[in-house]
């Protein structure tokens, strides 16, 4: 089966988020089990890597790199013409692509079983596979980033019939909304966790789609498909960021040179990577730092919205307990998982998360909330969950680790349990074989 993936971005090529993480893990096991898996994402000026040029029309041009058994092409059209990945005007300029990836396609020459398409982005894409009659796949990666602009003013950028301009189709609240079309056009919708399928069927999550949603679960058209993580890149045993260790004994090696490297007292050590963005829970995390700091030292890698970073900086500022690394640094994000005793995830909502996997896998407990994929994926008998977004409720899930941490017995066997754990690609890669099989068989 050759199923052609559709994203704004893939790693290593253009990168933002997991979304591009995705696009290099799932098509590459989808090749490893014997099917041909591509990839379709816009061709950027800044792109990483030269695509070689197989198809031109005019302005528009299709390229391709092939790298691990996976075939990743590039569509360029004049508004990607300019450094970047996402702008102010992205409705207009992903409604042009995606029109014109599909007949790009065709007059290449390229010829695929099922598309699937991935986040709002390439909702048009599934809206056009579907008049064309082509078996589709959608997958929410987060529901919040919808695509959305005065349907008056941007219908005619997406090239679709005028019986697509309606509440059943493509309209949403006076807007064109590019998520609703791959929800309402794809054979199929999936998101990234079981949980967080059923979450974004209700008001609390569905991001005013929840109707569109528990439409598609009625008509058995929608699941959730954890992502799975990248375990040759997240491997302690081999990792060549930190002293590799296979053991919670052999850990304790990376506490102490974290310690060291930062100049942290004998305090526990917790650790969050992420975004700062409420999404995130980080405004959670910094309510609760006045009694953090009491028995933890904190140490936090992560850029984003500037009233948290500027809060988190004062910190680190004002507390010998807490750090703050601004940006994304790969090599200290490795080390912040393996040297860490804990590590803090208190989102308000998360699709899927990687974060608490790669945790899990470096005997580091999470300290996370019981929602999406944090739910599915971290075990009792190992992390510390709470429910309630709010402080006092990080912090009760917080005492229970410090408790756990105060006792070496208790605490080396939570995190012993997690450094076997498997989050390979295999069971989703098979899951979304089903999927797929399922579409095409219609």
């Amino acid at each position: 089966m050759h199923i052609l993936h559709v994203a704004s971005e893939a790693y290593p090529f253009s990168r933002t988020g997991g979304l591009a993480d995705v696009m290099a893990a799932l098509p590459a096991e989808l090749a490893r089990m014997g099917h041909q898996a591509s990839v379709l994402s816009p061709w950027y000026a800044d792109i990483v890597g030269t695509p070689h040029e197989i198809w031109r029309g005019g302005n528009v041009r299709l390229g391709e790199i092939n790298e691990g058994g996976v075939r990743f092409l590039f569509l360029e059209t004049p508004a990607f013409k300019r450094p970047g990945i996402y702008h102010n005007n992205d409705v207009e300029r992903f409604s042009a692509w995606g029109r014109l990836a599909l007949p790009v396609l065709a007059a290449a020459g390229i010829r695929f079983d099922v598309l699937h398409g991935h986040d709002w982005a390439a909702g048009l894409v599934v809206a056009h596979a579907k008049l064309r009659h082509m078996p589709s796949v959608f997958t929410i990666h987060n529901l919040q980033y919808q695509g959305r602009w005065n349907i008056k003013d941007s219908f005619g950028w997406t090239g679709l019939p005028e019986w697509t301009e309606t509440p059943e189709g493509v309209e949403f609240y006076g807007d064109l909304n590019l998520m609703k079309a791959g929800l309402v056009y794809a054979g199929h919708v999936t998101t990234v966790s079981p949980t967080y399928a059923k979450e974004i069927t209700t008001p609390e999550f569905g991001e005013g789609l929840e109707g569109v949603l528990q439409d598609r679960l009625a008509e058995g058209k929608l699941s959730g498909v954890i992502n799975g993580l990248d375990q040759e890149r997240w491997n302690p045993r081999t990792d060549g960021h930190v002293l590799p260790y296979g053991t919670v004994a052999a850990k304790e090696a990376n506490i102490a040179a974290l310690r060291e490297e930062f100049h942290l007292d004998e305090a526990p050590i917790l650790s969050c990577v992420s975004r700062l963005a409420t999404q995130k829970g980080l405004d959670i995390l910094l309510s609760a730092m006045p009694e953090i700091v009491k028995k933890w030292n904190l140490v936090l890698l992560g850029s984003g919205d500037t009233q948290l970073e500027t809060a988190f900086s004062v910190w680190a500022q004002s507390s010998p307990r807490v750090r703050h690394v601004k940006g994304m640094n790969e090599s200290l994000s490795h080390r912040l998982y393996a040297g860490a005793h804990a590590f803090a995830m208190p989102s308000r909502f998360e699709p899927c998360g990687l974060s608490q996997m790669i945790a899990l896998r470096y005997g580091t407990p999470p300290v996370a909330r019981r929602t999406g994929g944090l739910a599915d994926t971290v075990p009792g008998d190992i992390g510390f969950l709470f429910d309630d977004p709010t402080p006092a409720a990080f912090l009760e899930a917080l005492g229970r680790a410090e408790a756990a941490v105060s006792k070496p017995k208790i605490w080396n066997a939570r995190a012993k349990r997690g450094l076997p754990l498997d989050f390979s690609w295999k069971g989703p890669a098979k899951r979304y074989l089903e999927i797929y099989q399922q579409v095409a068989a219609e």
